[in-house]
């Protein structure tokens, strides 16, 4: 019997990019004679695919990447976001555009000078993209496409941990300079151990401190440093301090034995002042020429010196108070009043009946009042009589929760080890 003649066609696909996201896309069917081999015959050998791809795939064309200009600029002293855009020829309906969206709008709402703008444009001059870059870490892109496009960016930084030991020698600024510890760090050193410690009539010669940290870093800049464990030898009394976060993210200083290292109120409300004129029963009054007694401690600092409030409490009185000029004076739970006199000015959103966290700035240091030179005037009373802010007991806080004791000594005992260890302006990572 004579083979009958046939055809049979085999569909191609051609990929038009990578297999992980392109589809694939059918392309013309490609004939292939053959014959159908009758009843009992062998079947002719087939036609490979790979016999007729080569003169039948097409050739792909890439496709350009989009062309795009950037520009960098900053925000200046005074500026609006109007005229942000308008120096940068951005065009003001894309800003308006933004703003008319109330999230968006309060993304941009605290514009700070120095702070990294940047702006994407097309060939054709049309913006592309916006970035408002608040710190080194965040980014809050806008991409103008048929609508407008938001997404919030954060990096995360490199942690390094450093450690150091420092002799007093002269001061505490001067000690910790030459060990490589910031005036910052410096500050909170001060302020972990201020509680215990009155860092402007207790420093001595000889007294030495030792500190680990770590060190937050990005594009070679350090933004940040958080002091994990610290030790500060005293007169002789060392007093040691650990960092403990708990699962609610709060963080706190404790003793290696889980007290707390913050007592209810800090000593001292003004940082690195000078005591001008101590508790005095029996002082003579320097405007008046009297006996009068003085019934706080006077804090001679530059005007404009940032005042904190000693302890959580509810503001009574804001306002003029006769010879005490401008003055705060803030209740501490049922028993305990702190009054703060002489003040340049309040701190923004400070009034009456607000409530006042400890160390949260109040006010100013000034001269207003019956004074000679600017001051910060400060009283301590319990249960309505004067005690002296600089020997009166503090209220101990809160000690560690039960719950995390145990997490806590583990993160302790090797603190407390490293700590004992540290030699003289030893650094290590």
């Amino acid at each position: 019997m004579a083979e009958q003649a046939g055809t049979i066609r085999i569909p191609i696909t051609v990929e038009t990019g990578p297999a992980s996201n392109s589809a694939r896309t059918p392309a013309d069917s490609v004939s292939v004679p053959t014959t159908v081999p009758e009843p009992g015959k062998t079947e002719p050998e087939s036609v490979e695919e790979s016999d007729i791809l080569p003169a039948q795939l097409p050739t792909a064309t890439p496709v350009p990447a989009p062309q795009y200009s950037v520009t960098e600029d900053k925000v200046r002293t005074g500026d609006t976001l109007s005229e942000i855009f308008e120096r940068n020829r951005a065009g003001l309906a894309n800003i308006y555009a933004v703003l008319a969206n109330n999230d968006y709008k309060a993304v941009l709402r605290n514009l700070y000078p120095d702070q990294k703008l940047v702006f994407k444009k097309h060939s054709n001059g049309e913006l592309h993209s916006f970035e408002y870059w608040p710190d080194l870490l965040t980014k809050h892109e806008f991409i103008f496409d048929d609508d407008i496009r938001y997404q919030m960016v954060e990096r995360e930084p490199n942690v390094n941990r450093r450690s150091a030991h420092a002799v007093i020698n002269s001061s505490l600024f001067l000690a910790g300079r030459d060990a490589g510890i910031s005036e910052n760090m410096t500050m909170d050193l001060a302020a972990i151990f201020g509680w215990d410690i009155d860092f402007i009539l207790d420093i001595r010669q000889g007294d030495e401190f030792k500190v680990i940290w770590d060190e937050y870093e990005i594009d070679d800049t350090i933004i940040d440093t958080k002091i994990i464990a610290a030790q500060f030898t005293n007169d002789g009394d060392t007093f040691n301090a650990i960092s403990f976060t708990d699962s609610d993210g709060r963080s706190s200083f404790y003793t290696p034995e889980g007290l707390s290292m913050r007592k209810a109120f800090i000593r001292t409300p003004v940082e690195f002042a000078r005591i001008s004129s101590p508790f005095n029963p029996n002082r003579r009054h320097p405007v008046l020429n009297t006996i009068r007694a003085h019934k706080g401690t006077d804090y001679a600092a530059p005007t404009g010196t940032p005042i904190k409030a000693s302890g959580d409490g509810r503001v009574v009185f804001r306002g003029v108070k006769g010879g005490y000029g401008n003055t705060i004076i803030i209740q501490h739970g049922h028993n305990i009043r702190t009054l703060y006199a002489h003040m340049n000015g309040f701190a923004r959103g400070i009034g009456n009946n607000d409530r006042v966290r400890q160390g949260q700035i109040i006010g100013y240091v000034g001269a207003t009042g019956m004074v000679t030179g600017p001051h910060l005037h400060y009283e301590f009373l319990v249960n309505g009589v004067h005690r002296n802010p600089q020997t009166v007991d503090l209220p101990e806080a809160e000690p560690i929760a039960n719950k995390y004791r145990a997490d806590f000594q583990r993160l302790a005992s090797p603190l407390l080890a490293q700590l004992n260890d540290l030699n003289l302006f030893a650094s290590n990572d």
